[in-house]
């Protein structure tokens, strides 16, 4: 392994929930090298109540068509409806994100009896399904922090749709961790910055190295002037795992 500062990289915080499977390529990057790689989340989601919602004037009996851009969404919608005590018609029409995201309405539908469509993983994939029922008018239920291009494709489209924010992500708290060091620190959003400064506004970064995921998160640490160690996806490494992986190997 390759030294920085004269410390090898022995320890690594994944600041996200453990994988479920065993077949997670940080599980063999740990075995590989004999790493040390614990999972924490640094953030979760926190359901809004149907009081809150309400004050958003969103009547969900008026959108015969939901968007659905994780398993979340799917997750507090069918909450929300409970709450309100709104019973999902069968004629609803579910436009997902993603094959698997589709199969998660499994959990609240009869799956084949419905009218669902999916695209392969991006927004844009789906919108020529949703481009397709143009006169109907879409819910998307969402976080209090979406992306950007979401909103903005559906509205050059000129799709009739509400964003009604159901579910907001939250700092964890991570105290319990303030005596823990590892060698690096592993961020996939701008989100798990702001959660490392709120449960540490005193943190120094000294020795330990950041690897970030994205450009969002990129920026969000170099706001708080973080030493950027590895960064992905780039050329060399597209996805996480393999970037610091070459940041091991000196090849990044």
């Amino acid at each position: 392994m390759v030294n920085f500062m004269g410390k090898k990289v022995k320890t690594i915080l994944i600041s996200q929930p453990k994988p479920a499977t065993e077949k997670s390529p940080y599980f063999d990057l740990a075995d590989k090298h004999k790493l040390k790689i614990d999972f924490r989340s640094f953030i979760h989601v926190e359901g809004v109540d149907g009081q809150t919602f309400r004050q958003d004037r969103i009547d969900l009996a008026e959108h015969p068509c939901v968007i659905f851009t994780s398993r979340n969404a799917v997750d507090h919608y069918f909450r929300m409806a409970g709450e309100l005590r709104y019973e999902v018609p069968d004629a609803t029409k579910y436009f997902c994100i993603s094959e698997s995201t589709a199969h998660y309405l499994q959990k609240y539908i009869v799956y084949r009896k419905r009218k669902i469509f999916h695209g392969q993983l991006r927004f844009a994939e789906l919108m020529d399904s949703i481009k397709k029922h143009k006169k109907e008018k879409f819910l998307l239920p969402c976080a209090d922090i979406l992306k950007p291009s979401i909103p903005k494709t559906l509205d050059e489209a000129g799709i009739d749709y509400s964003k009604a924010v159901m579910y907001k992500t939250v700092c964890s708290d991570l105290s319990d961790l303030s005596d823990v060091k590892y060698d690096m620190l592993v961020f996939f959003s701008p989100s798990g910055i702001e959660s490392l400064y709120k449960n540490f506004p005193d943190f120094e970064q000294g020795e330990t190295r950041i690897a970030v995921f994205g450009p969002t998160t990129r920026k969000a640490a170099e706001e708080k002037n973080l030493r950027i160690d590895v960064g992905a996806p780039n050329p060399k490494a597209p996805s996480m795992s393999m970037a610091i992986e070459n940041h091991i190997l000196g090849k990044d």
